[in-house]
């Protein structure tokens, strides 16, 4: 932890007009690039953390060109991407293949709690500030590491992308149209899956550095972080040797729970309890719908495939064909599980979504506003801070070498002509 004046140099630095926050005090070195790193080290910094992003001054995070782009007249565009997932970070270059950099790197490192990469395993040893070796330099230290397929293990010195995660990891086998190729979830999942347990993580390793002054390795994996994700595939195969396939919008077992037409959209609409099956009975259909069909009062009747297909799907879809996804969430939204499908234009306008402060706003001088998404993580006491900016590229590289580091303006200036910041 940093003392007082330090914490409120880095917070002069980084613009920071918040509340504190929970991680106040707490110094990240984020060292990686793309997303499952970034995206880490980006909720540490929400939650309080002062985060310093490192990047490479002649080859910085690549998604900086990423779309969309918001252009500036004489200046390179703004990648709303990179924006995105740098929030709130203060920006400094240093290549760590250049001779120097041990001696820039090992002070940073003096004064962080964290160090998150995402290097491919053995890279950060072969430039010579491997875990083993910066934990000499502050034993304090919490180094984690996020990869394809973690630190140990056959694999563990593959490239890797989050599809080589989804494939391997069991979920692409799993999606997709029912009797059909296995297709990619739509998004990102195993980057941003493991984002979310770096997070665990490091807030796991930080309390057990504040009872024992130990730092510690954590190892991180996407293949690990998708397989948790495939529900009750591993105890399908462990108990029946069930292989889960494709279903599309299906659930393996619960029925109804899926993706239902109405007149102007598509509702997911999940009534697959007792309650929630009575409820719809007398919500969308007539009494009829109810009395008439005793024998589907139980789910385990209900969730019979050819039941289901044959008598309770149709009647389902009886129900919601001339009504319109706004209709179906008035008469029934507060009721029983039943959601509009939006698109992400929708999504963005929802009340909701507004209400929860899901989208945040941020001003990026000469580029005008950009919304992203906000926090989920909802403190009363010390709230997420989500309006801040990603930095340019090494913006704050000499502020924090002279005012955080020691470093003499003549030794800053040395290490630029050397292409070492």
């Amino acid at each position: 932890m940093i003392d007082d004046a330090t914490r409120a140099l880095l917070n002069t630095l980084g613009g920071v007009d918040a509340a504190p926050g929970s991680l106040d005090g707490v110094v990240v070195l984020d060292v990686t690039r793309v997303v499952a790193g970034p995206y880490c080290s980006m909720i540490l910094a929400d939650l309080g953390a002062t985060v310093i992003k490192v990047e490479n001054p002649g080859d910085p995070d690549y998604t900086r060109t990423f779309p969309p782009l918001l252009d500036r007249a004489g200046e390179e565009p703004l990648s709303g991407f990179f924006a995105q997932y740098n929030r709130n970070k203060l920006g400094v270059t240093l290549n760590l293949k250049s001779p120097d950099a041990a001696a820039v790197l090992d002070r940073l490192v003096e004064k962080a709690d964290v160090l998150v990469e995402n290097f491919r395993p053995g890279t950060m040893n072969r430039l010579g500030h491997g875990y083993e070796r910066l934990r000499t330099v502050n034993p304090r230290l919490v180094y984690a590491a996020l990869s394809g397929y973690g630190q140990t293990g056959p694999y563990r010195s593959r490239p890797a992308y989050d599809n080589s995660a989804q494939a391997t990891g069991g979920l692409w086998s799993m999606n997709g149209p029912a009797g059909g190729p296995p297709t990619r979830v739509g998004t990102i999942i195993g980057d941003l899956a493991a984002s979310l347990y770096g997070v665990i993580g490091v807030l796991s390793a930080l309390r057990h550095v504040e009872r024992t002054g130990e730092g510690q390795l954590v190892d991180v994996s996407q293949q690990d972080s998708v397989l948790t994700l495939t529900e009750n595939a591993v105890v399908a195969y462990a108990v029946d040797g069930t292989i889960p396939e494709p279903l599309g919008n299906e659930h393996p077992f619960v029925r109804p729970y899926e993706l239902f037409p109405c007149r102007d959209g598509f509702v997911f609409f999940g009534g697959y309890t007792d309650k929630f099956w009575r409820i719809s009975c007398e919500t969308f259909g007539t009494a009829a719908d109810w009395e008439a069909h005793p024998d589907l009062h139980t789910m385990a009747a209900r969730f019979d495939a050819e039941v289901y297909r044959t008598e309770v799907r149709p009647m389902i879809e009886r129900w919601f064909a001339d009504r319109t996804k706004v209709e179906l969430e008035q008469l029934a939204g507060d009721l029983v599980p039943l959601s509009a499908v939006k698109d992400i234009g929708e999504v963005v306008e929802d009340p909701q979504i507004a209400a929860r402060g899901m989208i945040v706003e941020a001003e990026y001088p000469g580029h005008g506003t950009l919304r992203t998404f906000g926090s989920p993580i909802k403190l009363d006491r010390t709230p997420p801070r989500t309006a801040g900016l990603a930095p340019d590229i090494g913006q704050h590289t000499a502020d924090v070498l002279r005012d955080l580091l020691g470093f003499s303006p003549d030794d800053v200036e040395a290490l630029r002509q050397g292409g070492t910041v």
